[in-house]
């Protein structure tokens, strides 16, 4: 899973092969490429989301202030939807 993520990342980065994250969305791409490529489910037609109940652990547990952490659940909802469209596309 991690290689298909790190494709997804080389197909979205611009024209000067460089992706650019804009800084106040680096705290919730780090976790959601450090944490939550391990916690998709998957069945017979491949990846159907991430598991929230694994995830919603790993933030509860994160070094994250508690006041950022329902906002980089959602942002990782909106990384997941983008990652299974992509994912789905191949």
């Amino acid at each position: 899973m991690a290689g298909k993520l790190a494709k997804l990342a080389a197909s979205m980065a611009g024209p000067s092969d460089e992706l650019v994250i804009w800084p106040e969305n680096v705290e919730s791409v780090n976790f959601f490429i450090d944490y939550c490529r391990t916690q998709w489910r998957v069945g017979m037609g491949g990846p159907t989301g991430l598991d929230y109940t694994a995830v919603l652990a790993t933030l509860r547990d994160s070094d994250l202030p508690r006041d950022r952490r329902k906002e980089v659940f959602e942002d990782v909802r909106t990384l997941e939807l983008g990652a299974l469209a992509a994912l789905s596309a191949k």
